[in-house]
Parts: C-alpha cells; structure tokens; sequence
C-alpha cells in the first residue's frame, strides 16, 4: 500500500476515534470538564482530519486548504488541555473566567495569523516542493509566530504537567487512575511531536492524540473518568462539618479538611510539608495519639475534649479502618463531631431536672401543710358555724343571715381545700383506684341526701331518673366525688325554686350519667375558659358568682377519665347545663353476688 495511503487512513481512523470520545464526553456535559473534553477531542480531530488530507493533497492549493483545517484545531488543543488541568485540579477557580481569556488570546491570535498567512507569513515563511521523496509533498520554513506556538505549547504542557502531579500526591487512589490517564493524554502528543523537532521529516503529533483518544475512551468506560473529579472530591471533604484527618498506615497525618484545621490550629503551620507523623503534631493529646498508634483493626467510637480560645469544646470521634480493596489495612480516618452545644443543653437539662426535684419537693411539703394545718381548722369552722348558725337562726337575733353567708363561704372555702388535696392526690399517682360493683341508683340517692340541705335553702327539687337495676364498675370514693361537684356546680348556679334532674341509661356496655338544671347556663366565654384544660383558673358563671367550678369541674373530669370515661357539657345560656360523663357498667349478676357479700359482712358485723 502506498505509503500516503495508509497514513491518512490512519489518520481518519485517529479523528474517528477523537470524535467518538468526544460523544463520549458529551453525555457528561454537565461537567464543565466534560464540556472542555469535548472540545478538545474536537481541536485533535480537526488536526488529525486536515493532516491526513495533507498526505493526500497534489498540489500546493490543496496543501494550504488542508493547513486551514488543521489550525482549527492546533492552536487550541494544548491550552484547551491545560483548562482542562486547571478545573480538575481547582486552581483559580474565583478567577477562572479572566484566567480563560488570558490563556486564549495566543491561540486565538496564532488562528487569525495563519489564516492570513499569504499576507504576512508570519507563521509558515515559505512553501518549498520536496524533490527527495514524495511525503511530504511541500517543506515549509517556519515563521517567528509557529517558533512562538511550539515554545507556548510546551508551556502550557509543563504548567498542566505541574498541576497533575501536585494534584497526584495528595489524591485518592481511585483518582491517582484518572490524573494518570489524563496525564498521558498530554505525554502522547508531546513525545510524538519532539520527534518532529529532533529532525523526523513526517509529523505523528496527530497519531500522538489518538494514543491520547484511546486512553480517555478507556478512562470513560472503565474508571469513570469525568464523572467525579478530584476538585468535586476536594470539595466534599472540604464542606464536611465534622472534622477529618487521614492517615497513612504508618501513622502519618497524610490530608485533613477546615474543620479539622479549626479543632486543630496547629495543623496549619507553613513549615510543614505533608504526609508528617502524627506524634509530631498532636503531642498535647496523648490519649488521641494512643488510639491512633493501637493496633486495632475495627472501627472505634471514643470521645475527645480539647481547650479552645479558653472554651471548653467536646467531640464525639469515630476512627475508622481504610482497607486497600480487600482485608490489608492502610490506613485511618478519624471523624471529629462537635458536640459542645449538646453537652451544654443536656448539663442545662440537668440543672433544670435539679430545681424542678427541689420544686416538686417543696410543692410537696406545702401540700403537706395545706392538708394538716389548713384544712383541719377549716373543718373545725365549719362545724363551729353549723352550730351556731343554727342557734342564731332558732334565737332569731337580727342579721342571721349574715351569718348564715358567712358559713355558706366557709363551706365553700373547705371543699376548695378538699378538692385541691384530691386533685394532687391524683396527679401524684397517690389515688388508690379500686373499682367494684355500684348500685347507679342508691349512690346518686346517697348524693343527693347530702347536698339537699344546700339545695332547700334555695328551695331547689333535686330529683332523679335512673333504674333500679343499673349497676356501674367504678370506685366509690371516685364517684362520690364527681357527683358532689356537679351537684354543687348544679345547686351554685341555679336560682330560687329551681330544678334539677340527675338520669342515668346503659348505651353499649357503659352507664351514661347525665346531671341538668335549668339555671343560668354557660354563656359562650365562659364556656370556652371551661374546656378543663388549666384546672387552676376559675370561671365566672353568668347569673352567679365566681368560685371554684371550673377546678371542680377538672378533678371530676380526672377521676372520669381513671374510669376510662368523658366528661362533657352543654349549655344554653338562661336555659340551663347539662353536663355528662360515661362509665363502665357492671355485670349485673356479679353486682348483686358482691352486695350480698357486703350486706352479709355487714350484718356479721
């Protein structure tokens, strides 16, 4: 085969495989390295194709043409490669932009040279046909600006060459691959090219960048090339919170991140040049140094504390193994979390847990003293002023009634004082809970003979609807309670000669217990202040006078809710409440076989 022949099919075949990885490239055009890869496969191929018309060409026309096309691509293949270098690498990334148009104005201005060679012949001086052999067909002497191009591109190749091999040393393994593909995507060409200069007649820089083709098609599809690069990579560890320190397997601080370098300020010292052992940087913490040089081979979590521009500040560490793809360990990482804020929270928390203990005891001794020395003279007054209101009124001495009201407040302080034990009580867990078998009908009656002295002095009806044969599961001192209340709250806020009906029904396993009158009623604010959530505030009912309802109304709602029942309440206003709670109802049978058990003991008694 001739031997022009075979060089441009060589040459085609190298564009075909440029712009195949350039497609390659594309795909990944998200990246901005993948957009400069693209682009420089492009330059080669363009130098390749016009290269191998080159060979073909007959004529000096045909010659020219042929240059035209390969200086698409020659002036910007190398600097495009350092661009590349330089955004793998990170370098300069705040002034990328200004460092991009410096870099292409040569390439740029070498284009325009060229195409307008015949004007100036700046870049080839002469065209001289080659008698000695066929190829290549046309000799050409060399102008200052192509001396100035080759002289710019060997720069522009070192300075990349530089940023690869910085890059290199402090990279992962799984990168160190993809700077060393990239890297001989630029010796390629360059070696090829140097032949060239030492005196080789025929230029196989075009064939030096399909070698650089092949290996970055290899790197695309067997190492990922371009998918994540070392900057991507330096970024993830650099915006890593937590502080990291990597170590080699000989326990030398090989790489770290800003966090690390703000626990540890002496890392950043200019005199040191990294991997450096760890003894020589962490000498103030001994205990870290002692985990690092153990010989472990699992992950370890330990805690850390150091002092910080006088701050106490605490980390919760995590060392972890690094294996080198299967069990050898080759070194160390140590994840450094800031838990300082936490630890002050929780040592907040605790002092917060303390005054609440000492709170909660002193809550208790005054409940204490409410229940021994408040609530017996109390009791104590009550009697005294039921015996003498009572010879008051039979003497008829003037302003009983006086007297009268003034035992009435006292009765009503006494029960305030009772609920307020029995409240806390409950909430304190101190209310024993003993359900049993109840007589729905004979503990509403019990109810009632003891608020119906209250209620005759307002010449109230108290009266009640419920059947005999309705028995509930509840515990007795429970239910008395929660029917004094609302019999009280009922008696309280009705007026002279008004009526009040107690009712009680079976509804589905559980005893419904209904208490109406046809007082006042709840007008819509107060209804609202008595939706038993802070037990506390008191309510003012219209029509009546304030008290201790609604904190009433709350300790029933509690010992209902023991029950596994609801309270609940409607009201009219000038129409009357009604307020209701459920309980459990009792087997029937069972009920009676207890209360002849208690009438037999009773009787035995």
């Amino acid at each position: 085969m001739d031997t022009r022949l075979w060089m441009s099919t060589l040459l085609f075949i190298a564009t075909a495989l440029m712009v195949f990885v350039a497609v390659l490239s594309y795909r990944k055009r998200y990246l901005p390295v993948a957009r400069t890869m693209v682009l420089m496969m492009l330059a080669g191929s363009f130098y390749a194709l016009g290269y191998g018309m080159e060979v073909l060409a007959r004529s000096l026309e045909q010659v020219k043409l042929a240059l035209q096309i390969e200086y698409i691509g020659i002036p910007f293949v190398t600097t495009l490669w350092l661009y590349q270098a330089i955004q793998f690498t990170g370098t300069a990334e705040r002034y990328r932009r200004k460092l991009a148009v410096a870099l292409f104005l040569f390439p740029v201005l070498l284009f325009v040279l060229h195409l307008t060679n015949d004007w100036h012949h700046f870049v080839y001086a002469s065209y001289s046909l080659n008698a000695e052999a066929a190829f290549p067909l046309y000799t050409t002497a060399k102008g200052i600006a192509y001396n100035l191009h080759a002289l710019y591109s060997y720069v522009v190749l070192a300075w990349g060459v530089g940023l690869f091999v910085a890059m290199y040393v402090r990279a992962l393994p799984a990168v160190r691959k993809q700077i060393l593909i990239l890297l001989l995507g630029a010796f390629a060409p360059m070696a090829f090219n140097l032949l060239f200069w030492f005196g080789v007649q025929i230029d196989f820089t075009p064939f030096g960048f399909a070698v650089s083709g092949i290996a970055y098609a290899w790197g695309i599809l067997r190492f990922n090339l371009l998918r994540l690069t070392p900057l991507a990579l330096a970024k993830v560890f650099e915006t890593i919170r937590d502080g990291v320190l990597l170590l080699d397997g000989e326990g030398r601080i090989v790489s770290y991140n800003g966090a690390a370098a703000r626990i540890f300020p002496e890392l950043e010292s200019a005199q040191r040049r990294y991997p450096v052992p760890a003894v020589d940087i962490l000498t103030e913490h001994p205990h870290l140094l002692q985990i690092i040089a153990s010989d472990r081979v699992e992950d370890e979590r330990f805690s850390f504390r150091r002092q910080l521009d006088g701050h106490s500040q605490h980390y919760s560490c995590s060392l972890s193994i690094i294996y080198d793809g299967g069990t050898l360990p080759v070194g160390q990482m140590i994840l450094f979390s800031d838990v300082t804020e936490l630890m002050e929270n929780e040592a907040r928390l605790r002092e917060n847990a303390r005054q609440l203990s000492e709170l909660n005891a002193f809550k208790d001794k005054l409940f204490t003293v409410v229940a021994h020395d408040i609530r017996d003279p109390i009791a104590l007054l009550v009697s005294l002023t039921d015996l003498l209101g009572d010879e008051l009124t039979a003497a008829g001495i003037e302003h009983a009634e006086v007297f009268v009201e003034l035992r009435g407040q006292v009765q009503s302080t006494y029960h305030l004082v009772d609920n307020l034990l029995d409240w806390y009580r409950s909430q304190k867990g101190a209310v024993v809970f003993r359900p049993t078998g109840w007589n729905m009908r004979q503990v509403v009656l019990q109810a009632m003979s003891l608020a119906s002295p209250k209620a005759g002095m307002k010449a109230i009806r108290i009266t009640e609807r419920i059947d005999t044969a309705l028995a509930v599961e509840a515990d007795k001192e429970m239910l008395d309670l929660i029917l004094r209340n609302l019999l009280s709250n009922a008696i309280k806020f009705t007026g002279v000669g008004g009526d009040i009906e107690i009712g009680a029904k079976s509804e589905e396993g559980r005893i419904t217990v209904c208490v109406r009158d046809n007082g006042a009623g709840i007008d819509d604010k107060t209804s609202d202040m008595l939706r038993l959530e802070e037990p506390f505030s008191k309510g003012a009912i219209s029509g009546g006078d304030s008290g201790d309802t609604r904190f009433g109304l709350a300790l029933a709602r509690e010992f209902v809710r023991i029950h596994g029942g609801v309270l609940r309440f409607e009201s009219e206003p000038g129409r009357g409440t009604t307020f209701t709670f459920t309980l459990p109802e009792a087997n029937s049978r069972r009920y009676y076989v207890e209360e002849e058990e208690r009438n037999d003991e009773s009787h035995t008694g």
